[in-house]
């Protein structure tokens, strides 16, 4: 101590400042402003976000690129772990298996360690130019208890996995993600959900971005694994799962293999589209890049799942697909809109309360809105497609701002929907630069099951639900 302070005192002086340029002076007394702000907890929302550089090179490529990366397994253990839901009260498991003799078999029970039920299922695998898949395990189990917690082991052998089902009664906690992607972005979003209470997660298209490199679908089953081996994620597909390749390889094959949802169980024809319900929710899963105008199956599939459609058990009626028809960013201008034409009408006649899309990689939130006007009795719709991609973000916005947009920005990000009871639902947007318990857009909304919109509908709309 002595010694530092003598050194102090015997240290030639300082040089004169030097004074600085107007320029020079304006720049010191903003940043000195800005840090007076940011100390205050001051925070900047909306399009005047502008997303801070990481602090240390923020690597864009994708993980787990290289087939050396792998983790060393045995043949029949099993690998990218995924559930989702398989009608009522049941829960369809899948794992993939190097070994094509791994039996397509689940032990499970409510009891660690403790297997007191068994189910068979089924398998499959694929060719994709040079890659053959692993062999592709779906097996349904159940029926299962609401909202309870079961342990399950999936070839007979290999680690032990568990996941919680859902409620069968509202509060409801949705956990809800777009253009997912295998980026450091993505890992970041993946830990914010992670800390977040849901009951299951929702995806509305853009999984992996293999975009035709099949081993990234390996690398994406095993980096969501954590997640999606404990809650369902229920999926739909976007542009970047076709891998259409004219006259060699038809679209959706390894979206269809790997990411089996109740098609079957809903009464649909394709696995691009299907619905399902849980607690009460009824939710439909619209396939953006497969036919859907009048004179489709998937128009007739929709007409006839909203008929059936009873608002009294499931107040709430919520629409997810990748193109968005409410879209104020410049990025994927008008894409949806033949979509739109088709559908709107429907989904407007059956008065449904939101609509979510992702494609677009930015993150916005509209109004009630019908046929581009603001409407009561219309549906929310919210752009999420910012999940981590490594297409990076759509910065540029549309002005001036449409009537029906509310909220904007740049960001990557997840969203949560906490449906409390059959009137009120609270939706938060988590951009994952923050913790994640901040919420950078918050708005409660009310479904319209509590509304008049049902009770003073336009027998005329009701008409296009029941009309051949």
């Amino acid at each position: 101590m002595g010694t530092r302070a003598a050194r102090a005192r015997t240290s030639p002086p300082l040089p004169a400042p030097m004074v600085a340029p107007p320029l020079l002076l304006l720049l010191l007394l903003a940043a000195v402003s800005f840090s007076r702000a940011a100390a205050a907890g001051a925070r900047v929302v909306g399009e005047d976000y502008v997303r801070p550089p990481p602090a240390r090179p923020h690597r864009k490529a994708l993980l787990s690129i290289f087939p050396w990366s792998k983790k060393e397994a045995s043949a029949s253990d099993p690998q990218q772990v995924h559930i989702s839901l398989a009608g009522e009260k049941h829960m369809r498991i899948t794992w993939i298996t190097d070994d094509n003799s791994a039996p397509s078999v689940v032990d499970y029970g409510t009891k660690e360690g403790a297997y007191t039920m068994t189910s068979q299922g089924e398998s499959t695998s694929y060719s994709y130019l040079l890659y053959s898949s692993g062999k592709i395990h779906h097996v349904v189990i159940g029926p299962l208890e609401d909202n309870t917690i079961y342990y399950y082991r999936c070839g007979g052998q290999g680690p032990e996995f568990q996941f919680k089902t859902p409620p069968s009664q509202f509060p409801l906690s949705l956990a809800v993600v777009g253009d997912l992607g295998q980026t450091s972005w993505t890992k970041s979003t993946l830990d914010h959900i992670k800390q977040c209470e849901h009951d299951m997660l929702l995806l509305p298209g853009d999984l992996s971005y293999a975009d035709f490199m099949q081993h990234l679908w390996d690398s994406f089953g095993t980096l969501v694994e954590p997640l999606a081996s404990t809650r369902p994620w229920m999926v739909t597909e976007g542009n970047h799962e076709k891998e259409h390749i004219p006259f060699l390889e038809s679209g959706f094959q390894s979206y269809n293999a790997r990411w089996k949802m109740p098609y079957e169980e809903s009464g649909s024809t394709s696995n691009l589209y299907y619905s399902f319900e849980v607690a009460g929710a009824h939710i439909i899963m619209l396939g953006s890049y497969t036919d859907y105008d009048e004179s489709s199956d998937q128009y007739a599939w929709l007409k006839a799942d909203l008929a059936k459609v009873d608002r009294k058990k499931t107040p709430w009626l919520m629409v997810l697909l990748h193109a968005p028809w409410y879209n104020s960013n410049w990025a994927h201008q008008g894409e949806g809109d033949s979509m739109m034409a088709a559908m709107e009408p429907l989904l407007y006649a059956a008065h449904v309360d939101m609509v979510i899309a992702g494609h677009v990689h930015a993150y916005e939130r509209a109004e009630r809105v019908y046929n581009g006007r603001l409407d009561p009795c219309g549906a929310v719709h919210i752009t999420i497609g910012d999940g981590g991609n490594r297409e990076g973000l759509a910065h540029r916005y549309r002005n001036p701002k449409p009537a029906w947009s509310v909220f904007r920005e740049a960001s990557f990000g997840h969203g949560e929907l906490k449906i409390m009871n059959s009137t009120h639902a609270h939706w938060t947007w988590h951009r994952n630069d923050d913790e994640e318990p901040v919420r950078t857009d918050d708005v409660w909304i009310n479904s319209l099951a509590g509304s008049g919109c049902i009770q003073e509908g336009s027998s005329e709309l009701r008409k296009i639900l029941m009309s051949p």
